[in-house]
């Protein structure tokens, strides 16, 4: 031990040591609060957000340009100026009568930075969307950086359960068990193609032993043409498909249907996506043109068109915003129509962007007659389909605002700004072409590599159609206002694996092996219901973190469809014109010629799958819109569900739900006269499965009961088992996919 005297001094040399940390602490404290801002940290992000969407070198008001230290030196006498109008709340100007005064702590940032000199580095030009704020999005937005794949979390999972597997992690979740065989049987075949699977088909899978049967089943669905037909829907919806110009006259666009049957055709041959874009925009300028490349083109001219517009130098424009927003929404997920009249408020889209794209179309937009496009002597097929009426059309000006009487200046076709990593840069159409060949490189460029949204954007609504939420849950939109990814890493790692394939094999830009991809991980085939529901909805009730597979109610042609799979109805002819639904009386009622603007197909053409059923933008079928079928007069990239009152409504009383109804108790009757073997004949064809003892209880009381209601009717058994028929149609069971 030390002595006395020594044990009370030791501690002498640990305070002076205390006492130098604690002033050289102070020191750097104070340091740091007298040192003035850095100007590309704090004040360059500050004046972008605040200042510049007014006093930009564009649009320079009360003739100050900010974006330049010539400019803010002689507009705000160095800086003075400015923050004496910020600091009484004059700057920005009030909106509405709402103060707009800068927060304390921003105004405590421009006044340290003007009190040191206000340094602005040589050559530093200012860019209203150089970077992120929390007012819009800049060129270094999350969707507009190039994809690179990220490295799969060592978790001894295929790589889209090792991402999904390492945020539950860090939730402290687990995954939900796997969905049993005949749950895992009807997803599939619903989400591929879009029916239920038949008794036959149920067992075999069931019944198939060998580790390879679900593989083999997701194999079988891919390959059959009934692929074809349920994804094409997705793909009319995005491009605002309908066989009808709309408006008041809504005039039947002829042959239209030729371009859906292409899209379906394109799908079941699995079609690279590059080709898929470039067919679609510049069917008539590919290399080797065919007549199915023009047919592609019709996508450009699926939308409206007004063939008696008030202004038709006006309504002109309105095409062309069509055009840019379908283009743009479908392809891109970006909402560059908004920059039609000014540059965008939240994305970095200039208004002269909005320009570069609509030049793209304006060589073939501006030749167009009454009829709303070519002709088969521009196109060289008599088809619905695009094409340019010059190779050097008259040049495409800005307009300001928007209005067709201010022309701005000429702008030069050419791409989105913002993606700095492409080329920019249209080279002259060939030779002794008759078009501009503006819209094939406009193809290209989309479906560049380097693009950064093109592959994201197709990923994602593979991801939304297969588990009923996307992971950037707004699938047209990857801008500001779009919701953030759930997942980013699994977006980016299946973009980069769409583009370059290196799990299982397969072409790059092909949508099959990512369909597989996607279905074979275990996130796919896990149960609509988590052992822990209750405490995971408290803390994640929208499942964002893919806790469960999302449990969803079939499509309004989904539901048609399988309604008539069920009732032996089905007709699986495929292609060729649209068939006409049976539509009531009532439904008819304000088209202005009602016998020849609707004429009921015959019964067994109206038997055929809705996705060819006649589309008619001011008569849609009540039976499909009230079960939220597609608006057809914009991109939809999410359609609405809702559960309203009126499906319930249809579902009872709709002729054609009581037609299939008894055309089901038709089929059980035909099979077995026995009443319990068509019970549980019904129960399999309606939902995979026999019925428990207490539902065969249950369907045996109603078969009585309804028998005794329709007594007196010679038909009373046959009425007795459609009512039953009608129940299992009505049920959520039937309604819903697990």
């Amino acid at each position: 031990m030390l002595p006395g005297k020594e044990r009370r001094t030791a501690w002498i040399p640990l305070l002076r040591q205390l006492i130098v940390i604690c002033f050289a602490w102070a020191f750097i404290v104070q340091a740091a609060a007298v040192s003035p801002p850095d100007f590309n940290r704090d004040i360059a992000p500050l004046i972008a957000k605040r200042c510049l969407e007014c006093h930009n070198k564009r649009d320079v008001k009360g003739d100050v340009n900010l974006t330049t230290k010539v400019g803010f030196t002689k507009g705000t006498e160095n800086g003075r100026l400015a923050l004496e109008l910020v600091t009484k709340g004059e700057m920005p100007p009030k909106i509405k009568g709402l103060s707009q005064k800068l927060p304390d702590n921003e105004i405590a940032l421009l006044k340290a930075w003007v009190d040191s000199g206000a340094a602005w580095p040589n050559g530093r030009v200012l860019d209203l969307y150089e970077t992120t704020t929390d007012v819009r999005a800049g060129r270094d937005w999350w969707s507009l950086q190039l994809v690179e794949r990220p490295a799969v979390p060592r978790l001894g999972k295929q790589p889209i359960d090792a991402f999904i597997l390492a945020k539950l992690k860090r939730e402290s979740m687990e995954p939900a068990p796997r969905a049993d065989r005949r749950t895992l049987a009807r997803r599939a075949y619903f989400d591929l193609s879009g029916l239920p699977p038949t008794p036959e088909q149920l067992e075999q899978f069931i019944g198939d032993s060998s580790p390879d049967a679900w593989p083999k089943l997701i194999d079988k669905l891919l390959a059959s043409p009934r692929y074809g037909e349920r994804w094409s829907r997705y793909w009319l919806d995005l491009v605002r498909f309908a066989e009808t110009d709309g408006y008041e006259r809504d005039k039947l666009k002829p042959n239209i249907w030729r371009y859906r049957d292409w899209v379906i055709n394109a799908l079941n041959d699995d079609m690279p996506y590059t080709r898929f874009v470039a067919e679609q925009l510049a069917g008539d300028e590919v290399p080797n043109r065919t007549e199915q490349s023009v047919i592609a083109t019709g996508m450009i001219r699926t939308g409206t068109w007004n063939d008696e517009p008030n202004d038709p130098a006006d309504y002109l424009y309105t095409r062309l915003e069509d055009m840019v927003h379908t283009t743009t929404s479908a392809f891109l997920g970006l909402t560059v129509k908004c920059a039609r009249c000014h540059d965008h408020k939240f994305d970095p889209i200039l208004q002269s962007d909005y320009y570069r794209i609509a030049s793209f179309f304006w060589a073939g937009h501006i030749g167009q007659g009454n009829q709303g496009g070519p002709t088969g002597k521009d196109l060289g097929f008599d088809v619905y389909g695009w094409t340019d009426k010059s190779a050097e059309p008259l040049p495409i000006r800005l307009l300001i605002n928007g209005e067709r009487h201010k022309p701005g200046p000429k702008i030069a076709p050419g791409f989105l700004s913002a993606m700095t990593e492409l080329d920019k840069t249209l080279t002259a159409p060939p030779t002794n072409s008759k078009t501009t060949h503006r819209r094939l490189q406009f193809a290209k460029w989309i479906t560049d590599a380097r693009n950064p949204l093109t592959a994201r954007v197709l990923v994602n609504r593979l991801w939304q159609h297969h588990f009923g939420r996307a992971l950037v849950r707004t699938p047209n939109n990857f801008g500001y206002k779009s919701d953030p990814p759930t997942h980013p890493k699994l977006l980016d790692w299946l973009a980069a694996e769409f583009m370059e394939p290196t799990t299982g094999g397969g072409a790059p830009w092909t949508l099959k092996r990512l369909h597989k991809l996607i279905m074979m991980s275990d996130t796919y085939q896990q149960q609509s219901v988590h052992p822990q529901e209750v405490e995971y909805a408290q803390r994640d009730f929208l499942n964002r973190n893919l806790w469960k597979f999302n449990r969803h109610r079939l499509s309004s042609e989904a539901l048609r469809d399988a309604m008539l799979a069920v009732s032996g109805q089905l007709n699986l002819k495929m292609g060729g014109s649209s068939f006409y639904p049976k539509m009531s009386s009532e439904a008819l009622e304000g088209l202005s010629r009602k016998a020849g603007d609707w004429k009921d197909s015959p019964t067994d053409e109206r038997s055929r799958r809705s996705i060819y059923m006649m589309t008619k933008r001011s008569r849609l079928l009540p039976l499909m819109t009230v079960f939220d079928f597609s608006d057809t007069t914009a991109s939809c990239g999410q359609r609405e569900v809702t559960t309203v009152a009126p499906q319930a409504l249809a579902l009872l009383n709709n002729h054609f739900a009581h037609s299939q109804s008894e055309a089901l108790a038709n089929r059980l009757a035909k099979q077995t006269s026995r009443t319990d073997e068509q019970i549980k004949l019904a129960w399999r064809l309606a939902f995979g499965r026999n019925p428990t003892d207490k539902e065969l209880g249950q369907a045996e009381t109603h078969l009585r009961v309804q028998r005794i209601h329709f007594g007196k009717k010679e038909n009373a058994d046959h009425l007795a088992l459609a009512s039953l028929c009608h129940v299992l149609l009505n049920s959520n069971e039937f309604i819903y996919v697990d």
